[in-house]
């Protein structure tokens, strides 16, 4: 592996930031104001043919960056303040907890959080939040937090430099580049020996002799979540409407778009919609499911809604199907049915699949499927437009989210990817939208080279990471016409075969196992 010093490369960045071909400014353009705020010269190193890793450091450590407590309001003007467990809410609830903190002896500070402009979702006030103190490390600020418990309330520690806000923080930034016009190899997806079950990508890209990879979809229950088509086939869910990444030509093309995808069952002359793929019936993670479900139908991003009435098909892929009350039919690789159960966990047949039933649909299923026939499913996968997406063995889709840049310009569709909280809470949306965490991005630049990207967070005084705005005008200064964000948090890692982990997970047990990733093949 060769390894060199690409001073150079600075100024590149800066010529990129401030020549390329952008839209006009937005808020979520303004962050770094136009250009990366190189706090030491890039290093690059060449991993393979056409495969370069670039190493940045952004930013450094100031005097603004300190901890602090930070007070968590109830969720209810009168509500309790010793159990209270939201990070931000109304000024008017704000204004309550704050005198009380003060009537105490301590003094708080009321700070406003405002939320950038987004693609779908306007700027404005997110909510109110009630701090104390300034300290210089995290146990002084923990040593205060239980003095403030102590007095009634709940709460806990942050650093500043980690509230999204400063764009001089530290950042460690790992650009890993696949020239197609020199690279030979491909790039797709990989699992385990079975969708139900994590590996780490260590793991899986010396046993694929991988050069390089990163993380990619959020995983629930051990599984990825989000719809997930790989080689053409359709071996996960969709999340309705959320946006996604397909890739084809071996990772020569990209498209960042919204998707959706209807699969149908028919028994004769009868129908049913298929309710999920490859995923425990009943717990539909991130919601944005095909109907019945609780609360929302709507994508609401890490929350799990419930349908009691489901039917879910498994698919080789999956493993070892679970197991529990209701009904299932078993098809063979003809799609036969040879055993209609009534209950759930029969092994899937060599390829065959199972349709496993819940709640009313069991009911549906036992009464119109029969051993012997033939039963016919269907699949539809549209984009954005409505239009069909072709399944071809050359097509591989992972829905993650939400987009960052399309055509060139910052685009973070952060409702229609179910960033935004529905209701009155918008804890979630402050800490994992607004609030800087390590965040993995998969994109393309100008010059048709696929970009796979990862920056630390949660480390403070090394590398703070970003909010999803942030990211997004991060991989537009980068280069990047197309991107998408992929798992993030612990679940951030690359790795290349000559060096192994290049970035700093920030879990302190190091790299998580994934439920799927992507892997840069020779």
């Amino acid at each position: 592996m060769r390894r060199t010093t690409f001073s150079a490369l600075a100024a590149v960045v800066t010529v990129l930031a401030v020549n390329a071909p952008a839209a006009a400014a937005t808020p979520q353009d303004s962050f770094f104001g136009g250009k990366l705020p190189l706090s030491a010269p890039p290093v690059t190193t060449t991993v393979a043919p056409g495969v370069t890793l670039t190493s940045m450091s952004l930013g450094k450590k100031d005097a603004d960056d300190y901890w602090t407590v930070h007070v968590y309001l109830p969720a209810t003007a009168g509500g309790p303040l010793n159990t209270a467990n939201t990070a931000l809410g109304a000024k008017e609830i704000a204004d309550r907890v704050a005198a009380a903190v003060r009537d105490k002896g301590f003094e708080p500070r009321l700070e406003e959080v405002s939320s950038p402009a987004f693609a779908d979702h306007a700027a404005g006030t997110l909510g109110w939040t009630v701090r104390v103190g300034k300290y210089a490390t995290s146990a002084e600020a923990s040593a205060a937090l239980s003095r403030i418990r102590a007095a009634g309330f709940a709460g806990g520690t942050r650093y500043t430099a980690q509230d999204g806000t400063d764009p001089g923080a530290p950042q460690k930034v790992h650009v890993l580049r696949v020239d197609f016009r020199e690279f030979g190899g491909t790039v797709g997806t990989d699992f385990g020996p079975a969708l139900n079950g994590t590996e780490k990508l260590t793991d899986l890209a010396q046993a694929a002799g991988a050069v390089a990879g990163i993380n990619a979809q959020w995983f629930y229950n051990s599984a990825p979540g989000g719809m997930y088509v790989k080689d053409g086939k359709l071996i996960g869910s969709a999340t309705q409407g959320r946006g996604g990444i397909k890739i084809t030509k071996g990772g020569r093309a990209v498209d960042v778009d919204a998707y959706t995808a209807h699969v149908t069952l028919r028994a004769g002359r009868d129908s049913a919609e298929i309710d999920g793929v490859n995923r425990l019936p009943g717990e539909i993670w991130n919601c944005g499911g095909v109907g019945g479900d609780l609360p929302t139908e709507k994508p609401q991003h890490d929350l799990k809604c419930t349908d009691s009435s489901e039917l879910v098909l498994f698919t080789p892929e999956w493993g070892t199907p679970p197991t529990g009350a209701g009904a299932e039919a078993v098809l063979d690789a003809a799609g036969k049915v040879t055993a209609v159960n009534a209950s759930r966990g029969a092994p899937i047949p060599v390829g065959g699949t199972t349709v496993q039933a819940i709640g009313d649909s069991a009911t549906w299923l036992v009464e119109h499927v029969e051993v012997g026939e033939r039963l016919h499913v269907t699949e539809r996968v549209e984009d954005s437009r409505g239009r069909r997406v072709a399944l071809t063995p050359d097509t591989t889709i992972l829905q993650v989210g939400p987009t960052l840049v399309q055509d060139g310009k910052v685009s973070v569709n952060a409702a229609a990817d179910g960033l935004i909280r529905e209701g009155a809470d918008q804890t979630f949306t402050y800490n994992w939208a607004l609030r800087s965490n390590p965040r993995s991005m998969i994109g393309m630049d100008a010059q048709g080279r696929l970009m796979l990207v990862v920056v630390d967070g949660r480390q403070d005084g090394y590398s703070e990471g970003l909010g999803i705005a942030q990211t997004g005008e991060l991989m537009k200064l980068l280069g990047a016409r197309e991107a998408m964000n992929l798992d993030g948090g612990g679940s951030s890692v690359m790795v290349t075969s000559g060096t192994g982990i290049v970035n700093r997970p920030s879990d302190a047990t190091g790299q998580r196992s994934l439920g799927n990733v992507i892997l840069v093949r020779p």
